[in-house]
């Protein structure tokens, strides 16, 4: 196997952050609480009592970290931008100085050579809106168009490339049926109410970036691909029980005009009773758009389970009569996750032929690995798995291309260490690495792997 899977022609090659991840300076320049900050600083939900107040301290050090991207050759640096910092009470007045470290940011990239692609809602919610219901009403939706406009208005001129949502799969069913992320609900109509409004909220937002004049704009889904642990029957429904809920319940509205017509058998009960959908709702939520971002990790290995909660009033959204399932015979990662680049080449390849024309061109928005990385004597981190991990997902998503799937960019996850949700600082995805204590940054192996595979593309 070559060292460095070629690509094709303008292909683009970036890198990827969160805003409460590696900001910090939670508490500085006027910025509200959201639900992370609520989440994280509430006893035993977060590994090791961790938060982000200081994370990476980027916001005091992002033009180190743009130097790290113009060293490392990027094109493009995905970003995502807080919601609290600019504006606090999630609706109401606007915080210059939060509107002015994004501008900053985005002047410090430019300067670079590096084009910025921005995020509007990586998770971090305002408290005040949560207090009010969060994703579970249809206003929050709505505070999240006036808030994108008033982004767009101040850097749409910069930033070519928006992104409406991170991942709503976390926001809607982590968030407010696991209760494994912020706000920490354990739902079943709620969550689904949650999913609904995130979508209606991306269909608003994506008008009010039409209207500012962006030049593109997307949305980013974690789509999983999903083997049944048996050639049974029921293991295989159980997949499209499994599949309705990470995929369809998104990409059905967003690419197709209408609901999963599967959604009745995998919630039952739970969504029979849709008061919280309205007339119009489809076509707001299918506008028209310029990519999808895709973020991809692991395949999942699903088999036919029972329901864990018999009562249908207290199940969660995430009850869907299956359970995950080992995958014997392949490398996991520190995650726990198993590692089979070609679910990646198959995962590209059903989306297409599943959508046809109606699927956009596709952006990678994250893909990478957590490793038990170490600092070796030299003071080098050798992460040797990670680099693999890259490089065989690269090969499986350049098969992706040559099959026909239209892929335009990959974005590493991440470029440094950082905050990593429910797992606190346990769990490190970054190709630098971040001393928590000190804030040095050390590229990896991983770096410079990527460095020069982006550098052989221009040769």
């Amino acid at each position: 196997m070559s060292e460095f899977p070629g690509f094709p022609p303008g292909f683009v090659f970036g890198a990827a952050t969160a805003s409460y991840q590696i900001e910090g300076a939670a508490y500085e320049d006027g910025r509200g609480p959201s639900i992370w900050d609520t989440y994280s600083h509430t006893p035993g939900l977060v590994v090791n009592g961790d938060t982000g107040d200081v994370a990476c301290d980027h916001y005091h050090r992002y033009p180190e970290d743009v130097a790290l991207l113009r060293d490392l050759g990027v094109a493009s640096y995905r970003f995502s931008i807080a919601w609290p910092r600019v504006v606090p009470d999630g609706t109401g007045p606007v915080n210059p100085k939060g509107l002015d470290f994004y501008s900053r940011l985005v002047d410090e990239l430019l300067a670079a050579g590096i084009e910025p692609a921005a995020t509007l809602y990586h998770w971090d919610l305002p408290q005040a809106l949560e207090d009010r219901g969060g994703w579970r009403v249809r206003e929050t939706a709505e505070r999240f168009a006036e808030y994108t406009a008033v982004v767009a208005e101040h850097l749409g001129d910069r930033v070519p490339r928006w992104i409406t949502l991170n991942e709503p799969w976390c926001s809607a069913f982590l968030g407010y049926s696991v209760g494994r992320h912020a706000p920490g609900a354990r739902e079943g109509r709620g969550a689904l109410a949650a999913a609904h409004h995130l979508l209606v909220g991306h269909g608003l937002a994506v008008r009010a970036l039409r209207s500012a004049g962006v030049r593109e704009v997307g949305i980013t889904l974690n789509l999983d691909h999903h083997l049944p642990a048996a050639a049974s029957d029921e293991d295989r429904q159980a997949v499209v029980r499994a599949d309705t809920l990470h995929n369809l319940v998104w990409t059905e509205p967003i690419l197709a005009g209408r609901y999963p017509d599967t959604e009745e058998d995998t919630w039952g009960e739970l969504i029979t009773a849709q008061d919280f959908r309205r007339d119009g709702d489809l076509e707001l939520i299918s506008q028209p758009l310029d990519f999808l971002g895709v973020n991809y990790y692991r395949p999942i290995v699903v088999a036919d389970a029972p329901h864990r909660e018999l009562d249908p009033a207290l199940r969660v959204a995430t009850d869907n009569r299956y359970a995950e399932a080992p995958m014997p015979g392949v490398r996991h990662t520190a995650m726990g996750w198993p590692v089979a680049p070609d679910t990646f080449t198959d995962l590209l390849v059903e989306l297409k032929e599943q959508y046809g024309d109606a699927l956009p061109p596709v952006h990678i928005t994250e893909n990478g690995s957590s490793e038990n990385d170490e600092v070796s004597p030299d003071g080098a981190v050798h992460d040797t798995d990670r680099v693999t991990y890259l490089r065989d997902h690269l090969t499986a998503l350049r098969a992706a291309i040559d099959a026909g799937v239209d892929v335009r960019g990959y974005y590493v996850w991440s470029l440094l260490d950082n905050f990593e949700w429910a797992f606190g600082y346990d769990k490190r995805f970054g190709i630098v690495r971040v001393d928590y204590d000190t804030q040095e940054r050390t590229p990896k192996d991983s770096y410079h792997w990527y460095r020069r595979m982006i550098a052989a593309q221009r040769s």
